[in-house]
């Protein structure tokens, strides 16, 4: 319970520093393609071109949602996506210390189990 409040708490003081902008968001918006996963204390993004790893801020409220209605046997299990945001630099504090980067996800493309063989080794 307290794992949980401290996520929920991190990913809103990332969305209240991504809103700090004067009313425009200025910061470039891409589109990633890379694995996704989500479970307790975890919420990243490995980007396929690069094999980074970033902690993911999702403003839609649509990644978690899809993931789980994908029914797993367990958490973690990495899913293909395709996201529409920007990176930033990841707060120092919180569950997104451990990345450099987070993609705040600013519309969700796709999201699908199965991860294309081309893309993502």
């Amino acid at each position: 319970m307290h794992l949980k409040r401290i996520k929920i708490l991190a990913g809103l003081v990332i969305i209240a520093i991504c809103s700090c902008n004067g009313g425009a968001d200025k910061t470039p918006h891409v589109v990633f393609k890379g694995l996704y996963s989500f479970g307790p204390g975890v919420n990243s993004f490995k980007d396929c071109d690069s094999g980074r790893e970033f902690w993911v801020t999702d403003s839609t409220k649509q990644m978690e949602l899809k993931y789980s209605q994908l029914k797993f046997e367990k958490p973690y299990e990495p899913v293909y996506v395709e996201v529409e945001g920007a990176k930033i630099h990841s707060n120092k504090e919180g569950l997104s210390l451990e990345y450099d980067s987070t993609v705040v996800v600013k519309k969700l493309i796709k999201i699908t189990k199965e991860i294309p063989d081309d893309m993502c080794k």
